[in-house]
């Protein structure tokens, strides 16, 4: 007796009119959706494996690995003559539901996939969001952590810190600082700026490019106004800024270059002449 595979295939196993045959379909459907499932799940982890503290991989990770699943199970489920339609009904009730109830949260959930895939800020930039400034503490899937400059710790949902303008002092390698520096009229503005650029150079974090510019801007009511802008790492900048000020500062007073006092000139009538005019136009 000759073994017929087709009539195998054919046996009803008494469910229905299902048979082997769409059981087998079934099977092979759902392996190559676990397969698939599997192959992308390992690629989100090895992507964001620099982008994401371990615990919060790993969730998005096993959230892709097990929407895939079940999509691989609903696109099987026809070959079982399981009939959809209900299922879908239910399940567009359901959705919508869910998806008014949790708005918020799948927006803040969008929203930081885009920050981890976009990077306006990483961990540790010093940045200023939604009226907040700070160190990014972390980037999470919901909500970015800030630490102030104070110390406080602030929670910033995703989507307001995708939303807004973001300040991100540290994302350039350099970062620029200006001072407004006054000397007195009878001092050598030549001579200052001339003290100012060697200091500047000689400091070990101010860049020599782009190069730093000393200048007189304007002139003041008390004295000649210079204006210096300088370049520094972006990391350092708060250090070199506060550094250098008094440096220049102890520098053009060694020099015998002061910062003038606030001054004004008042022109007095002379006396007698001016109080007898003035009786005389008064009678």
């Amino acid at each position: 007796m000759a073994f017929n595979v087709t009539e195998v295939l054919e046996i009803p196993i008494g469910v229905g009119d299902i048979t082997v045959e769409r059981i087998l379909y079934f099977a092979v459907i759902l392996m190559v959706g676990v397969i698939i499932a599997k192959v992308v799940a390992t690629n989100v982890r090895r992507v964001l494996a620099e982008r994401l503290p371990k615990n919060e991989r790993e969730l998005l990770t096993k959230l892709v690995y097990y929407i895939i699943v079940v999509w691989a199970f609903v696109v099987a489920l026809p070959q079982l003559n399981f009939d959809l339609s209900g299922l879908l009904v239910a399940g567009g009730i359901a959705g919508l539901v869910i998806g008014f109830a949790s708005q918020s949260v799948v927006s803040n959930l969008i929203s930081g996939l885009f920050l981890m895939f976009e990077h306006p800020i990483r961990i540790g930039d010093n940045i200023n969001v939604a009226d907040v400034s700070g160190s990014v503490e972390d980037v999470r899937v919901l909500s970015t952590v800030i630490k102030t400059y104070d110390g406080i710790y602030i929670r910033i949902p995703n989507e307001k810190v995708f939303t807004s303008n973001i300040t991100n002092y540290v994302h350039n390698a350099a970062r620029r600082f200006t001072y407004e520096i006054c000397i007195r009229y009878q001092d050598d503005a030549d001579a200052a700026i001339r003290i100012a650029k060697g200091v500047i150079e000689t400091h070990p974090f101010a860049l020599k490019s782009p190069a730093p510019s000393v200048f007189v801007d304007n002139l003041g009511d008390d004295g000649v106004n210079l204006t210096a802008y300088i370049w520094a790492p972006a990391r350092n900048w708060w250090d070199v800024r506060t550094d250098l000020l008094w440096k220049i500062k102890q520098a053009l007073e060694e020099n015998g270059i002061e910062m003038p006092f606030p001054q004004r000139t008042v022109w007095f009538a002379d006396g007698p002449e001016a109080k007898g005019g003035s009786a005389e136009k008064n009678e």
